[in-house]
């Protein structure tokens, strides 16, 4: 019996580790081997390459620390004070998560493009365009993951230590630095260095509101996309994985080392004055969230931008007439079909590498959260030159694979954190009664983890529906999903039909959320039946 479940588990570990090698480690070596073929010192010659290497980086350090200080001031206020309306801010906080970068950058086209709504309301001359556009645009589609990364630390953080101080008359700005900072310094760095990796591998935003200030992704999708330039594009790829391969480094040697159990939660106490400013902050950033939005409802059945807004139907019918019903119904498909096949590969992946150690355990872990350090432009186009001929070239399944690849590490390392907390006695005793690790896994294991698969299943199907980097390599007119259609019709200036496509994006987006709340408030409810 002990002979068949090693041999079982072992079979199993090595048809995973099989899996990343061909969908992650083929790609990415398939990439790095084409650098042979480019002109390395014309390339790096030019003056466009270099300036565009200097802007990515300096508009997102600047959009980066802008983010990472707005999530920490608004989760500070949803975590440590008493605010008004928060599950109303906690909802509206997270819906530029819901719609793809590029959306938020025709927003700020809308309102304050050369012919935007506040740019005419305040007489001004020129669009915000450029560096400041671009950093705006970056922060709107960033700041509400580092806003849920941080609400996550400090949800765990210790009471206790502050209680001792405030008995020991330790001022409040004492306790910030010998408390607070010690605590959050790791932690955050993660932070920082997954919303710069974000941040500077996006080309959605800097492509709507960028100008002339050119960026890297850019230049990569400019060369890719319109010159189908694959070798100069693998050079701007690999290095665009430089910033990612460094959070990836930082994800691993920077946790946070201190104990995650809560032994005393906080226990928040009045202030009239701090609870009003913590209502008004979260208040003035929703409305700033939720205005874009309402801009792409109010622009979709627009008559004609910016001249006539009178209402129409118009445009949902033409932008339906140009098959954006078919591409939706694609996006639908490839959303599933990640959400399914990635929730089931991080489960299993998880489960081997939590509840089943071994020698081989710390690869297959580092192989499962190698897609951490890959970004979605480099990931498509190690795709491209990997699998091109092959016979899922140009089919759903190279986009559902594709996309598991890229969204596949945080669901893995939720089940991980998840199963790692369970009993490490639960196989012992199974093992004991005779009990199989199949039937441990789906008597035990997936009814306790009913949430968090829930959770992943979200999280692939919300990032698949948006994504547009990973995706815009490898499409073709029968696979298109349908945010790639925000592109086509941004470049062809029909921003009503732009706005519709984001509008719709984000109602499946809401409608699945939706329906999971739902899953999960009546599997509480018959939890507390039985």
């Amino acid at each position: 019996m002990i002979k068949k479940r090693t041999f079982g588990t072992s079979a199993s570990k090595l048809l995973i580790a099989v899996f990343f090698l061909a969908a992650v480690i083929y790609p990415l070596c398939t990439l790095l081997f084409k650098l042979k073929d480019a002109d390395l010192k014309k390339i790096f010659s030019s003056p466009l390459v270099g300036s565009s290497i200097v802007h990515s980086v300096v508009v997102s350090l600047t959009a980066t620390v802008i983010s990472v200080t707005l999530a920490f001031v608004l989760a500070w206020c949803m975590m440590r004070t008493r605010a008004k309306l928060k599950p109303l801010f906690r909802v509206l906080l997270i819906l530029p998560m819901l719609v793809p970068s590029i959306s938020h950058g025709m927003g700020l086209v809308i309102l304050f493009g050369a012919n935007g709504k506040i740019t005419r309301l305040l007489g001004l001359s020129n669009g915000l365009y450029g560096f400041w556009g671009i950093v705006i645009g970056s922060v709107m589609y960033s700041f509400p993951v580092a806003y849920l990364m941080i609400c996550d630390i400090l949800q765990y953080e210790n009471a206790a230590p502050y209680e001792a101080a405030a008995v020991l008359g330790i001022p409040k700005a004492s306790r910030l630095t010998a408390i607070t900072l010690p605590y959050l310094r790791k932690p955050l760095i993660n932070v920082f260095f997954a919303t710069f990796t974000m941040i500077v591998t996006d080309y959605g935003v800097p492509l709507m509101v960028g100008g002339s200030y050119k960026t890297l992704p850019v230049i990569m999708y400019e060369e890719v996309i319109g010159r189908l330039n694959f070798d100069q594009g693998a050079v701007f790829g690999t290095l665009l994985l430089i910033p990612a391969v460094l959070a990836f480094l930082a994800d691993i040697f920077c946790k946070n080392r201190a104990n995650l159990v809560v032994t005393k939660p906080f226990k928040i106490e009045k202030s009239p004055l701090r609870d009003t400013i913590a209502t008004i902050i979260p208040a003035l950033v929703s409305a700033a969230v939720v205005y874009p939005i309402f801009s792409f409802v109010q622009l979709t059945f627009a008559q004609k931008y910016p001249i006539d807004m009178s209402f129409t139907w118009h445009n949902i019918e033409a932008t339906v007439d140009k098959g954006a019903m078919s591409y939706l119904g694609n996006s639908i498909i490839i959303a599933l079909g990640v959400s399914v096949l990635g929730t089931v590969i991080a489960f299993i992946s998880a489960y081997l590498t939590s509840r089943v150690p071994s020698k081989s355990t710390r690869i297959l872990h580092l192989l499962s959260i190698t897609s951490l350090a890959i970004p979605g432009m480099v990931l498509g186009l190690s795709y491209v030159l990997a699998f091109k001929g092959s016979f899922i070239y140009g089919t759903f399944a190279i986009l559902i694979l594709v996309n598991s690849i890229h969204f596949f590490s945080s669901p893995y390392l939720l089940f991980y954190n998840s199963m790692s907390k369970l009993s490490g006695d639960l196989e012992a005793v199974g093992a004991t009664l005779g009990v199989s690790r199949l039937h441990m896994i789906f008597d035990v294991f997936v009814p306790t983890l009913k949430s968090t698969i829930l959770e992943s299943f979200s999280y692939f199907f919300v990032n698949c529906m948006m994504t547009i980097s990973a995706v815009s390599f490898l499409a073709n007119a029968f696979t298109r999903p349908v945010a790639l259609m925000i592109n086509q019709f941004e470049a062809q200036m029909q921003l009503e039909a732009a706005a519709f496509v984001s509008v719709a994006i984000l109602a499946v987006n809401l409608a699945l959320k939706g329906i999971i709340a739902l899953i999960k408030h009546f599997t509480k409810r018959r939890t507390r039946k039985v």
